[in-house]
């Protein structure tokens, strides 16, 4: 049977996740902070699950949950981290700077490291992490969130490039969504807010299809390429 941990199982897209995992016959792993929220969530699901209290922001002790886990259910097949924070920050305040780099740079780098031994054990599996269509550029709104998303999907890449270097049979997903109807959606004006639900079918399939970078939904592929290739003087006034 196929077993899979999702880390930040509790809202959102991890969620939504859970549950079409669950219908597709996965034994899962419930990581998240709101032990609550999990416990409701593995009340719905049709496939047994585990759960563990897991705050990335709190490096080593998450570390050792995580490997717990993995123990506890004998291995998995598939790790995704869905984790992440960010805040609008025109005042550049440092509390919120930090907590954005400690939980999106230093939290999620150290679920992949722990995913990752795991994976390199047995030389098999797939790790899938949730970067976003804002590590294509800097932003003004909310400096640290877009650059921690940067470092996010260049991390993913070298590992990628590490793994077929060394003839390892693990596939690395850089998902990277556009705008969510979740709670990390903030602003005013925002377009194309997508429903977690149709965000986390799409990155079923691109899981399914062992893609190295998805974006998601599929319209914010075209997004992502206007963002990318658009001049500065254009961009510095959106």
């Amino acid at each position: 049977m196929k077993k899979a941990i999702i880390i930040g199982a509790s809202s959102g897209i991890g969620r939504e996740l859970a549950r079409i995992l669950s219908t597709n016959a996965y034994v899962l792993g419930l990581a998240a902070r709101r032990d609550d929220l999990l416990q409701a969530l593995q009340n719905e699901l049709e496939t047994k699950s585990y759960i563990k209290h897991i705050d990335i922001s709190r490096q080593d002790e998450a570390m050792n949950r995580l490997t717990e886990l993995i123990t506890e259910m004998k291995g998995v097949d598939l790790i995704i981290i869905t984790s992440g924070t960010g805040y609008i920050n025109h005042e550049l305040d440092w509390k919120k700077e930090k907590e954005t780099i400690d939980v999106n740079v230093s939290g999620v780098t150290s679920m992949i490291n722990v995913s990752l031994k795991h994976f390199m054990e047995k030389n098999s599996g797939q790790l899938v992490v949730i970067s976003s269509i804002a590590a294509l550029r800097g932003g003004s709104d909310c400096p640290a969130y877009n650059a921690s998303k940067a470092y996010i999907a260049n991390y993913l890449e070298g590992i990628r490039c590490k793994l077929k270097k060394n003839k390892l049979n693990i596939t690395v997903t850089d998902i990277r969504p556009g705008l969510i109807d979740t709670d990390m959606a903030k602003g005013e004006g925002l377009f194309w807010v997508q429903p977690p639900a149709k965000v986390a079918r799409q990155i079923y399939n691109a899981i399914k299809r062992h893609k190295k970078v998805a974006c998601v939904t599929k319209r914010w592929g075209i997004v992502a390429f206007l963002v990318k290739h658009i001049p500065d003087w254009i961009y510095n006034k959106l």
